[in-house]
């Protein structure tokens, strides 16, 4: 078999998941490129489930940013992660001509998922597992889709949050990693995207009051998903998507702002 160069695994959440034209951009983009760097996509889906929820009529309870998943609610989660939206971003992919694959973090034991905490149900840890399936679709010239629901060792269905899902994924295939979310990175205080970030640079800008707020939270997080990873990560913004073609052309420094691991 031909050897792959490193894929790239593009994490999509947020309100990307309900714009039809922002996905017809990524995708034709993802088109473009996918014949010189394998392409991965992960996604969540909270708003779908969000919606499912309330006309279920069950509440929506959320511990440290995780949702509540009592064990009798995972089957319609399942549905709306790995059913819904899972096929919805497929169908999108089929439209710019690309060969996607549906797939979850289960799926051939891409990922390990086990219980995060008893507090949380039907909530998981996910883990690096085996490549070699999808591999072998990237090999065949497949786009991988790959929703956050996992299966433990014992077959039980888990809600996995959708960035510690896409950090498993490109741990498993030792992948580049782009998470695409609601902003279009950090900003410095003169309104500027901030290029690059380790964690002495942010916990100053933390300090001076330039990062504030949720984006704390998501710049701890890419920190954390950095040094998860070993290596680099993009956080970008979804709406402008076609950037995404400096990063699959290795120039990754045009887009967002890439996140370094601590140095050990």
């Amino acid at each position: 078999m031909e050897q792959l160069s490193h894929p790239v695994v593009i994490k999509l959440g947020g309100a990307v998941l309900g714009s039809s034209e922002t996905l017809a951009k990524l995708f034709e983009t993802v088109a473009q490129y996918r014949q010189s760097r394998p392409i991965v996509i992960v996604h969540g889906g909270g708003y779908l489930v969000d919606e499912l929820m309330s006309k279920l009529q069950f509440a929506t309870v959320k511990k440290h940013g995780l949702r509540v998943t009592p064990y009798d609610q995972i089957p319609f989660i399942t549905g709306a992660l790995a059913g819904t939206a899972n096929k919805m971003l497929q169908g999108e992919a089929i439209k710019s001509g690309l060969k996607a694959v549906g797939l979850c973090l289960g799926d051939a034991g891409l990922c390990q998922v086990e219980e995060l905490d008893p507090e949380l149900g039907a909530v998981g840890r996910p883990s690096a597992g085996d490549p070699t399936v999808v591999n072998a679709i990237m090999q065949a010239g497949g786009v991988p889709v790959i929703s956050s629901i996992g299966l433990t060792a014992s077959g039980q269905m888990m809600n996995v949050n959708a960035d510690d899902a896409a950090v498993a994924v490109a741990k498993t295939l030792d992948a580049e990693l782009v998470l695409l979310s609601d902003v279009s990175g950090v900003l410095d205080g003169d309104k500027q995207l901030i290029a690059r970030l380790d964690a002495r640079q942010a916990n100053q800008l933390i300090a001076e009051g330039v990062i504030t707020d949720g984006m704390i939270v998501k710049v701890k997080a890419a920190l954390e998903a950095a040094d998860d990873l070993g290596r680099a990560i993009t956080v970008a913004g979804w709406r402008s998507p076609e950037l995404l073609a400096h990063v699959f052309s290795g120039d990754q420094h045009s887009v967002g702002t890439r996140f370094y691991p601590t140095t050990k």
